[in-house]
């Protein structure tokens, strides 16, 4: 690149002279338009100061040069480099307006919501103020309107806001436009529309209009509710409208243009004049500006290009910002003094000429309109005119700041809090600083809500609250009032402009600071005077008064009647006071029967409540202040007296427990306690204990009070007086069975003598007694008086056995032994039988013949024993003897007592052993028998278990032991092995020591052995004989032999103990045994010659000889052991040290050893470091460059290293040692090299993407292989692989990380496609040593899923009306799938329709909905479409919601989109009252009252459903009277003396007022008549049945009243009687249907049990759900093993079925069941099998299009149907059912070896027009057969034979062509097996058993169901219901009786249907009992 000559710079100030000393100067220079240039034809490049760019351009001075390059205001200086650094500083002049987003988006910065509210009504306030401050000086209405233009065929949405103020010249307009130009800004060029603004005077609440203020919130509020602004507006003075346009598309045209963007026109027109107005988005503008006509001044502001959110909010909250408006100018549009609604008179002021109205127009809608002075519900309003009071107060601050407040007193009134609730702040807030879990409690009626709200010049600021002041905040003590009043306090405060309040007036800037600011003072404002006094002490004061007055606290409940109070003087206030059982008062319910104690009374009380009193007529619950209550003094047994108190007298801080304890102390009068004392002795103490019969002596009582005085009646009052008192006493026996009363007397007091019982004796069952004192009432005999028990007093004791009298013996314990201790029970008894104890001086005696007896004591406790009872005797053997044993217990009446016991013999005491001699001789080698005996102490052979007899030697090492078993018969023989004592030389003396081990008691027994030597062998000695000489071999020796070598001329011999040599014979040679051979010669045996020993060919096998000898007596061996040693050099030997595996392209990195060897592998030790010379190594592919070999001197051995291949195919790799004539072979494993890319197998097209349906498995699996860069396979294993794909993409399993296997491969499995429709890529990733790996990318190809619902269609008709109990019009629906097709051949009870009554929010489906099946299709009709006919419509009148649901799974439902409509009324029937009215009673007498027939009923027009309609009927009722007798012409009539009377009928109802009978009215007495009102309406073609109600007429007053309250009780009798008939009918009804569902579900049950009995499966009776549980379970396991046992498939890949038209390639369409006939049909078809069928030929255009022409395809539509064979035609030999030939071979059609999984009508067509009638046929011969006689009579067609032939349909056959190839040749493309049959009826086995398991649920479930029912109808409740109902028609024939009506059985007309009584509580039958 070349430097550039000059460069030129440019700058946009002119420079000083001294900065062009050093400029380069160029020919040709001049200055032009004021821009100093110099410029050279050579230049080539010129820069910016600024920015210093190059423009590689010759320069031109061009008129293209100027504009974009020179500007205005630009030096261009000349520089020659681009780093020339300036001589001096220059000046750049700069322009920074803000943008006009400063403007245009001001709005979106500055509203923000608060506290959830949408900021959008704060906007309009900002113009409604502008409009306030226009129109102040208005002396008429001051009209403020706000249109919301949303009528689309006017043009784009629009607001417009219009004041008929002062208006604005041009530049006051212009004014307006500037941002941020306040009223105390607008000097100098600007006129202030302000101008000589002087503050306005104070004025009540700062009410003065003040409030344009910052010249903001204009432009804020247009461009926040839309995007351009129109300002038109015109001055009184004017003639001139002047109109000025701003927008944002304005704005950002400017700067496009690079204009100047705040300027603009203001265009000054003629009134009315719209001709500028050519858009048709602003045709609405033509009518707003007509309307200047008249005007004489007005201002409006058009907004346009409304933001849709805040139409849309305008649109649906109308009702909420209108609200919001309504509150923040409330006192603007009501005055200081607010909305007062409830004000009798309206104050006239200033402010009623203000009207801010609000319209908003919608195409087709009737104008929404509403003016914010009638709105009744906004915040101010609710505050004032809830509050009972109000406390107006006012504070200065800081000079001219004035601030005026209000609090009111909302009240507690009657049940609730009447704070109003402002639905922008929920009294239940949840606490942002909280923790999630944690709520704020509420506070009361206000909740968290501050208490203040505050305006600026009487304008709401909403963000800004004050939450309180420390004068009116709740005090930490308690105050005056409750804490609670203090949350029922709200407040208000007005400021004005003194206080700095945010430019969108949504907050204060310091108003709460200032005001809690320790100087403010506060003063009282009182009927308008400030008062100076302590303002906390003030509200205190207040509010308690507020409290005292207005709150209601009081509750009364539980209304009885209306009396009247005779107690009271005053005869005006005797009558009506009201009765009532309970009070709620300050949180606590006072209930009748309570106890209580007064405060403030003379003397202070103590009762319980009798019941309260309040003043008035009330018959129900109802609040007040204060009442009375009529108490009952306590103890009622002393005062019998009844109090009247104040309410307020009750004393609510004394507790219940504090009263009871004065009444119990008052009770102390009555008596107390027993004194008890024993006159005669036998004194009773508390838990003693007596003998069986003693007596308890004579008892004297006494009964004292708590003072210890004895009395004898009750004491006190003249109630109680008279009353004696006695003693009962009773004895009561405690037993197990209960307590039984055995004695009982009663004594009472002689005057002279106290209470006296007289001596008892006969107490003696034994047990626990209890002794009871017990005063009781004379006469009454009761035990309690005045609520409480009298004194009584117990005496618990116990009656224990006498003496003993006679015994007998207890259960002995045998067996019995000799000399073995035994205990002997005994039971004694007393003279009563009581078992009692041996007395201490009785010693027992014991006697038997034969026997020695003795005993050690006797127990003499409860349980009597003699203990330790030795026997000793002779018995006759070991079995025992029988003895007679007599017990004698001298002093008893019965003293001896026999019986029988059998005698063993003792335990061991001795031991006998035989021969008796001391001495024995015994030879070593050989055992000795002992005859042993065991016997007890008295000499008698005795056994027990485990008695083992044991024998022990002594006198040398390792001497056996003997041991015996004398445990059965006590004697044995004594032996065991031989005893044999090691080296013995001559005769030795042993001890023998016979004893018993565990007969420690028993002696041993000692003799004496003498042991002789033995003759037996006793060793053994092997030697060598080389030549002459005899080398001794020693156990163990070692001999060194050459490897391979036999060692000959072995011999042995062998001596006894005495060291005697032993000569051989054959009998000790057979005994002598060698281990290397199993072959002995026997006679070089007995020569002492051993065999020979061959030596092992391997030095490290080490041969190991052994010689034994064994016999009876001993068992020699001697050993040695042989080492080979090498032999001459034969072989060499290779060995690798490491692992034999190699990478390709790296160097084997173990040693291969080479070593030399014998002939038998052996390495030889004795070579040098020169034999490496001799070494060579070669092999296939071998790289020799790095081989090197070296010699090892410690090992002996040649190393071999830098082993490597050339690259090429991994294996395994022989290579070849050779080392002078010898040489070796060696193969070591060439793997393939590290990892550097992935493949993925089985997928070879990656170039075109894979067709998958959305939703779909992949047809195989994704199988990646690491490969090395030599493209082999590289068996690593652990490599992370992970896919990569777009967030659209979703695939299962989901993305996560495979590794590679031990052969580099990953499988990760059938993934699953889930994308929108369209080309996808998935990114394999992998890397290896943190190099990433070559990795394919995979495309798809995503169809949408035909079968895959996405939504449901709905068609209907949607101008039907929906009447009541009518039908639904048909309703047809269809499932859409994901290609927005129809989806058919889904089952119909999938699809349901759900209707609920009332719209629920979104989607979501209440739970109390009716569910509606389809309706049955007909056959082949409009399939995929469900109807839903003849749906019933409900029967009442409302909004229901319907919507139908798709069920494509247990547990996924798709549904439609709600649809709403409104039931209406239908056809009206009758004639109804609103309210059923009571009868009347009525006579003629003088009286208006008692002529009344009806005072007040209002009658409607009802439809047969109870729904009221004839809206738009008009006509009129008439009103007559009929006798219920048509005899009886004595009728009364109407005041008048008229006979009937007409009311006017309209909108649907009547009212009937005053309805009264003429004076001195005909009638008869006590009869019953009935008014008639008919309905005369002309409209309606049928006539209303009319209403009738029956009345009692009486000719005397005093009979009237009595029967009016009769009436009355027979009114809500019969009410009663309704519901309860009505429950039992549902209930009947209810039990009936339930019957039902049992029968159908045992019916049910039976049939599945009958259907798999044929399936030969039979139910047990028992356990029922748990064996058709495993019965499943099990089907199940076996249908799965039929499903995964192999079978013949096609794996030729399917063609995605993305749309319902594809059917598939007409491999995957049939199966065929016999593997020779697919093999030969799939052949035959083989050109046909990939073809893709499909039903329309768009569909097969797409695929062919979509495949590029390589897929083949056939649309069925173009098949041309007439020519397809009868798929039912008979085969060709068959001539009218007969055979016209016998074929041969098994011939049938190929198309009835079909069978089609799916779509068997398109099949047919499919396989019908390719196979035709080819025919099926065994072999070759039978069909050559068959062709040949069946050409005789028709045409043949193909033949194809099951072993692969085939003769066409012209004869031929033969050649390779018409020869089936075997399978596996076929490639997959083979029609597959079908399921086993064994697979189908499984599954018909497995759905039988799931019907039969939920039929059996269901029979359960009915049974308890209808159990329960049952059950319920014998509850005690329900049976009290029926005895109730029969009561009360009982009660209500009596009266009937007695009024003379008709009996309510017949039937009244005067009565409601069931259907107009709203009974809650009474079941609805469901609709299915209507059959």
């Amino acid at each position: 690149m070349t430097r550039p000559l000059f460069l030129l710079f440019w700058s946009s100030q002119l420079p000083q002279a001294s900065n062009c000393e050093g400029m380069v100067e160029c020919c040709n220079c001049s200055v032009l338009y004021g821009f100093e240039l110099r410029y050279c034809s050579s230049l080539e490049h010129f820069i910016d100061s600024g920015k210093r760019k190059e423009v590689h351009q010759t320069l031109k001075l061009s008129s293209r040069f100027w504009d974009e390059i020179v500007q205005e205001g630009v030096t261009l200086y000349l520089l020659q480099s681009v780093d020339q650094t300036l001589l001096s500083a220059t000046k750049e002049r700069i322009d920074f307006l803000p943008h006009y987003d400063t403007l245009i988006k001001s709005g979106m910065y500055e509203y923000y919501a608060s506290e959830g509210q949408n900021p959008l009504p704060f906007a309009f306030a900002e113009l409604i103020d502008n409009s306030l401050s226009a129109t102040s000086r208005n002396t008429g209405i001051r009209s403020i309107q706000i249109k919301l233009l949303f009528d689309e065929s006017q043009g784009k949405p629009a607001v417009a806001v219009i004041d008929n103020g002062r208006g604005m010249t041009s530049k006051q307009l212009n004014n307006w436009a500037v941002y941020r130009l306040s009223k105390f800004t607008r000097q100098g060029d600007f006129e202030s529309d302000h101008s000589g603004y002087v503050r306005p005077p104070p004025v009540p609440r700062s009410l003065n209009s003040d409030i344009s203020y910052f010249g903001v919130g204009g432009k804020q509020a247009v461009f926040f509710i839309g995007q351009s602004a129109r300002m038109i507006s015109k001055p009184a003075d004017s003639h001139d409208v002047h109109e000025l346009f701003l927008s944002k598309e304005d704005f950002e045209k400017k700067e496009k243009n690079k204009e100047a963007i705040y300027s603009g026109y203001i265009r000054n027109r003629k009134p009315s004049d719209s001709a500028h107005i050519t858009s048709d988005d602003e045709r609405f503008l033509h009518s707003l500006i007509m309307e200047e006509r008249d005007k004489k001044s007005f201002t409006a502001v058009v907004v346009t290009g409304v933001q849709p959110d805040h139409m849309q909010y305008l649109k649906n909250y109308f009702n909420l910002w209108t609200r919001q408006l309504a509150h923040i100018y409330h006192y603007y549009i009501h005055g200081p003094k607010g909305n007062e609604t409830n004000a009798t008179v309206k104050e006239a002021g200033p402010f009623n000429n203000i009207d801010i109205e609000i319209l908003m127009f919608e195409k087709g809608k009737v104008p929404r309109m509403v003016n914010l002075r009638e709105i009744k519900d906004d915040m101010q309003t609710l505050y004032i005119n809830s509050a009972a009071d109000s406390f107006e107060f006012k504070s200065h601050v800081e000079g001219e700041g004035i601030v005026e407040g209000i609090i009111r007193y909302h009240p507690f009134l009657y049940d609730k809090e009447t704070y109003p609730d402002d639905p922008c702040f929920p009294s239940r807030l949840k606490d942002d600083d909280d923790d999630d879990d944690c709520f704020v409690v509420e506070k009361g009626a206000r909740g968290k809500r501050p208490i203040f709200e505050c305006f600026w010049n009487g304008r709401l600021i909403p963000y800004t609250s004050v939450e309180d002041f420390d004068w009116c905040a709740p005090p930490k003590k308690r105050g005056l009032a409750p804490i609670e009043c203090y949350n029922r306090i709200s407040g208000t405060l007005f400021t004005n402009d003194k206080f700095q309040v945010s430019t969108n007036k949504l907050t204060f800037m310091d108003l709460e600071l200032k005001l809690k600011d320790k100087n403010t003072l506060f003063t009282r404002v009182f009927n308008g005077q400030e008062q100076r006094m302590k303002i906390d002490r003030e509200f205190a004061l207040w509010l308690k008064d507020c409290h005292e007055k207005y709150d209601k606290q009081i509750k009364f409940t539980l209304f009885k009647e209306i009396i009247t109070r005779t107690d009271l003087t005053s005869k005006r206030m005797q009558s009506p006071w009201a009765t009532y059982s309970a009070i709620e008062w300050d949180g606590k319910t006072y209930r009748t029967g309570q106890l209580v104690k007064t405060i403030k009374t003379l003397p202070i009380f103590y009762g319980s409540i009798l019941k309260f009193f309040l003043y008035g007529d009330h018959d129900g619950d109802v609040y007040a202040t204060g009442g009375e209550v009529q108490l009952a003094l306590e103890p009622q047994a002393l005062y019998d007296e009844i109090k009247i108190i104040p309410i307020s007298k009750l004393d609510r801080a004394m507790s219940e427990k504090v009263v009871k304890k004065y009444i119990e102390d008052e009770m102390a009068r009555l008596p107390d306690r027993l004194s008890v004392t024993w006159p005669e002795g036998d004194e009773l103490l508390p838990n003693e204990i007596k003998l069986a019969g003693t007596p308890i002596g004579a008892l004297r009582i006494e009964i004292l009070n708590k003072k210890g005085e004895a009395m004898q009646k009750l004491p006190g009052t003249s109630h109680g007086g008279s009353k004696k008192l006695l003693v009962e006493l009773k004895v009561i026996l405690h037993s197990p069975v209960g307590n039984k009363e055995i004695i009982s007397h009663i004594s009472q007091h002689g005057g002279k003598w106290p209470y006296w019982f007289k001596k008892m004796e006969n107490i003696h069952k034994l047990g626990s007694y209890t002794l009871k004192l017990q005063v009781v009432l004379n006469e009454s005999n009761a035990d309690t008086y005045a609520g409480r028990p009298l004194p009584s007093k117990i005496f618990k004791f116990n009656v224990v056995e006498g003496k003993p009298e006679k015994f007998s013996v207890s259960l002995l314990d045998p067996p019995f032994r000799v000399g073995v201790p035994f205990n002997i029970p005994l039971d004694l008894q007393d003279e009563f039988g009581h078992p009692t104890q041996l007395a201490t001086d009785i010693e027992p005696i014991l006697e038997a013949s034969g026997l020695t007896l003795q005993y050690e004591e006797i127990s003499r406790g409860t349980n009597c024993v003699i203990k330790g009872v030795t026997a000793k005797g002779h018995v006759n053997n070991y079995l025992g003897k029988n003895f007679n044993l007599k017990v004698i217990l001298p002093g008893l009446k019965e003293d001896s007592q026999i019986l029988k016991i059998r005698l063993l013999p003792g335990p061991p005491r001795q031991l006998k052993v035989k021969p008796d001699s001391e001495i024995l001789k015994i030879e070593n080698g050989t055992s000795f028998p002992f005859q042993v005996e065991v016997l007890d102490e008295a000499g008698n052979i005795t056994a027990q278990p485990k008695l083992i007899v044991h024998c022990k030697f002594v006198g040398a090492p390792n001497l056996p032991v003997y041991a015996v078993d004398c445990s059965n018969a006590g004697t044995n023989i004594l032996t065991g092995p031989v005893v044999h004592v090691q080296n013995i030389k001559k005769d030795q003396m042993l001890k023998a020591r016979i004893e018993i081990p565990s007969c420690k008691d028993v002696p041993p027994v000692e003799k004496t052995i003498k042991l002789l030597p033995s003759s037996h062998v006793a060793r053994l000695q092997i030697f060598s004989v080389e030549g002459q000489k005899a080398i001794q071999i020693k156990h163990q020796d070692e001999i060194n032999w050459i490897a391979g070598d036999v060692m000959h001329n072995l011999i042995f011999q062998m001596y006894d103990e005495g060291e005697r040599e032993i000569i051989i014979t054959a009998t000790l040679a057979e005994k002598i045994k060698v281990n290397w051979t199993p072959r002995i010669n026997r006679d070089q045996m007995i020569q002492g010659l051993l065999p020979d020993v061959k030596v092992p060919t391997s030095v490290k096998d080490v041969r190991y000889c052994l010689i034994t000898f064994h016999d009876d007596h001993v068992s020699l061996e001697s050993a040695f052991t042989v080492r080979p040693l090498p032999d001459e050099p034969k072989h060499i030997k290779c060995k690798l040290k490491g692992p034999n595996t190699l990478q390709m392209g790296e160097e084997l990195q173990s040693e291969i050893d080479v070593m030399v060897t014998d002939q038998y592998g052996n390495q030889i030790q004795t070579l040098s470091a020169s034999c490496i010379n001799s070494l060579g190594v070669s092999g296939n592919g071998l790289d020799k460059s790095n081989l090197k070999t070296t010699w090892s001197q410690l090992v002996s051995t040649m190393a071999v290293k830098g082993i490597r291949f050339y690259p090429g195919p991994p294996g395994s790799k022989e290579l070849c040692f050779a080392w002078r004539e010898f040489s070796d072979f060696l193969r070591v494993n060439l793997t393939s090299g590290p990892p550097v890319k992935l493949h993925l197998m089985d997928w070879p097209d990656l170039g075109e993407p894979i067709s998958v349906i959305n939703g779909r498995e992949l047809q195989k699996p994704l199988i990646v292989q690491l490969c090395d860069q030599w493209e082999n396979p590289s068996p690593e294993p652990n490599v992370k692989i992970s896919l990569i794909k777009a967030s659209n993409l979703k695939i299962i399993p989901s993305s996560q990380q495979h590794k590679t296997d031990e052969n580099g491969r990953a499988n990760l499995g059938i993934i699953s496609i889930h994308a929108p429709r369209g080309e996808h890529t998935l990114q394999l990733k992998a890397s290896y040593n943190r190099n990433t790996l070559d990795c394919p990318i995979i495309k798809f190809n995503v169809l949408p899923d035909p079968e895959k619902p996405v939504c449901l269609n709905v068609k209907y008709d949607k101008n039907a009306a929906f009447a009541a109990g009518s039908t639904f019009p048909d309703f047809m629906v269809s499932v859409i799938s994901e290609d927005s097709n129809i989806i058919k051949n889904i089952n119909p009870g999938r699809v349901s329709m759900k209707i609920w009554e009332g719209q629920s929010s979104g989607n979501r489906v209440p739970a109390n909905v009716t569910t509606l099946g389809c309706s049955k299709v007909k056959d082949g009709k409009d399939e995929g479409f469900f109807y839903f006919r003849d749906k019933m419509v409900p029967e009442r009148v409302g909004t229901y919601s319907i919507q139908f649901a798709f069920a494509i799974d247990k547990t996924n439902v798709l549904s439609s989109e709600q649809i709403i409509i409104e039931v209406v009324a239908n056809d009206p029937v009758q004639l109804l009252p609103e309210s059923l009215p009571a009868t009347p009673v009525v006579s003629n007498v003088r009286t208006v009252a008692s002529r009344t027939l009806i005072k007040d009923l209002c009658l409607h027009i009802k439809d047969e459903y109870n729904n009221r309609t004839g809206y738009d009927l008009v006509g009129k009722i008439i009103a007559a009277i009929k006798s219920s007798s048509e005899e009886d012409t004595e009728i009364p009539v109407f005041q008048g003396k008229v006979k009937t009377i007409e009311f006017p009928f309209n909108r649907g109802s009547a009212e009937i007022i005053n309805l009264v009978l003429a004076e001195n009215s005909p009638g008869r007495d006590s009869t019953e008549y009935i008014l008639e009102f008919e309905a005369d309406l002309p409209a309606l073609a049928k006539p209303l049945e009319p209403y009738r109600l029956s009345f009692m007429f009486y000719n005397d007053f005093k009979k009237q009243q009595r029967m009016a309250t009769l009436t009355r009780e027979k009114d809500e009798l019969s009410k009663s009687i309704a519901v309860y008939r009505n429950m039992f009918d549902t209930t009947e009804q209810l039990i009936t249907e339930m019957k039902y569902q049992v029968q159908e579900a045992e019916t049910k049950q039976s049939h599945l049990k009958n259907e798999l009995k044929q399936h030969q499966i039979n139910i047990p009776q028992t356990s029922i759900l748990q064996y058709v549980d495993s019965l499943i379970k099990q089907k199940r396991l076996e249908q799965e093993g039929v499903k995964k046992s192999p079978r013949r498939a096609c794996t030729l890949s399917n063609y995605p079925k993305d749309n319902q038209d594809i059917l598939g390639k007409i491999a995957h369409l049939a199966q065929i069941e016999d593997d020779k006939a697919a093999k030969v049909i799939s052949w035959h078809m083989a050109s046909d099998m990939d073809c893709v069928v499909t039903l329309t030929t768009t569909a097969a255009r797409r695929i062919f299009d979509e495949t590029q022409g390589r897929q083949q395809v056939l649309p069925l539509d173009s098949v041309y149907k007439k020519t397809l064979p009868d798929w039912n035609r008979t085969l060709p030999h068959l001539r009218n059912g007969r055979n016209h030939f016998r074929p041969i071979g098994n011939p049938v059609f190929a198309r009835d070896l079909l069978t089609f999984p799916e779509n068997v009508e398109h099949c047919q067509i499919v396989f019908g027009m390719l196979l035709g009638d080819t025919i099926i046929i065994d072999n070759l011969d039978a069909a050559n057969h068959y062709r040949r006689e069946v050409v005789k009579i028709t045409h043949c067609p193909t033949l194809l034979t099951r072993e692969g032939d085939r003769i066409r349909s012209n004869g031929k056959f033969g050649g390779l062509q018409n020869k089936a190839p075997p399978m596996d040749k076929l490639r997959g493309m083979v029609f597959g097996a079908p399921m086993p049959e064994l697979y189908s009826v499984l599954s018909g086995q497995i759905d039988l058993l799931q019907q039969y398991r939920t039929a059996v649920v269901k029979l359960h479930s009915v049974n308890q169901d209808l159990h329960l029912q049952l059950q319920s109808l014998n509850t005690p409740e329900m049976q009290k219901r029926k005895q109730e109902l029969a009561e009360q028609e009982k009660s209500l024939k009596l009266i009937e009786e007695k009024l003379g009506m008709t009996p309510s059985g017949k039937g009244t007309e005067s009565l409601l249907p069931l259907e107009a009584l709203d009974i809650s509580d009474s079941p609805t039958p469901p609709k299915r009992m209507r059959r």
